[in-house]
């Protein structure tokens, strides 16, 4: 009886797709909801800091004073959680992971300098001369000369 059954099972899959893709020759296609690896739209960060609070892996560093992020990518387990918790919305998961690797691969995004404020320029205060009228006595000694 078991012969009966492996041979059902192999006459089965012979007239079947195969279960599994040809990778390098055929792409796979991802779901709408895969969570892939984080990517960062560096010139709309404020580099605020929660992300990185929120990591549970502590794969992303945020340095506010050089104006840089860093993410470990083989350390980020791709949960997404700081995506949902970014104020500005500039981090988003891409529909791919990261590519294997045998080495350690850190993506470090450099946000450009902000802009100085213009400063207005405050002018100084001119009070309006305003005349007062003469005394009585010199505007008779001004007919006088």
């Amino acid at each position: 009886m078991p012969a009966f059954k492996l041979g059902k099972m192999v006459l089965r899959s012979l007239f079947k797709k195969p279960a599994t893709l040809m990778y390098p020759v055929i792409p796979r296609e991802w779901q709408e909801r895969t969570r892939g690896h984080i990517e960062n739209q560096i010139n709309d960060c404020i580099f605020c800091g929660i992300c990185q609070k929120k990591c549970p892996t502590n794969a992303l560093v945020v340095e506010k004073a050089k104006r840089s992020w860093t993410i470990e990518r083989m350390q980020c387990i791709q949960c997404s959680c700081c995506v949902e918790v970014c104020p500005k919305k500039c981090l988003t998961n891409e529909n791919t992971y990261t590519s294997p690797s045998t080495e350690k691969v850190v993506d470090i995004y450099v946000g450009a300098a902000p802009e100085p404020k213009p400063v207005p320029k405050v002018e100084p205060k001119v009070e309006p001369k305003v005349e007062q009228p003469k005394a009585e006595a010199e505007v008779v000694e001004e007919k006088a000369d």
